[in-house]
């Protein structure tokens, strides 16, 4: 918790964020953007025969706290239920807000928590989180019309 905004580690799970190529045949393609800051999530999403995310891609247009989050999230959902999806999403957004001094069990968010302390990059910090549990709904209940 002691890294820095923009410290080498937020920097490179940053870049990470093109490891993550969108996705042909996605089950779901969600967009969401910040009015506040401008950033930009494309989210495409696949999901398995339970339900679960199976893979994942992200097209982040954002600053490097937008990024990283976006590779958070990424790097944390194969294998994840729309519901422990939805849970991080709200836990995160606790966590950002104050409410809550827990940072959510996800991989790399402890990286990101100084984001806390700077109001206006919340909404970046939290933007493909909000996507992915829209990504999910959508994904379900297209396979559920299939």
């Amino acid at each position: 918790m002691n890294e820095p905004l923009y410290g080498m580690a937020v920097l490179r799970l940053a870049a990470a964020v093109a490891d993550y190529p969108p996705l042909d045949g996605a089950d779901a393609t969600v967009e969401k953007r910040s009015p506040i800051c401008g950033s930009r999530v494309v989210l495409t999403l696949r999901l398995d025969e339970q339900g679960r995310a199976a893979g994942i891609g992200i097209q982040a247009q954002a600053c490097a706290l937008g990024q990283a989050a976006a590779t958070a999230l990424a790097r944390g959902i194969v294998g994840r239920s729309a519901e422990e999806v939805a849970r991080v999403t709200a836990d995160w957004s606790d966590y950002l807000s104050g409410t809550t001094e827990e940072v959510p069990d996800w991989p790399d968010l402890a990286l990101l928590a100084t984001g806390r302390n700077y109001p206006a990059r919340h909404a970046s910090l939290r933007l493909a989180f909000e996507a992915a549990p829209e990504a999910m709904a959508v994904a379900l209940s297209e396979n559920l019309k299939s």
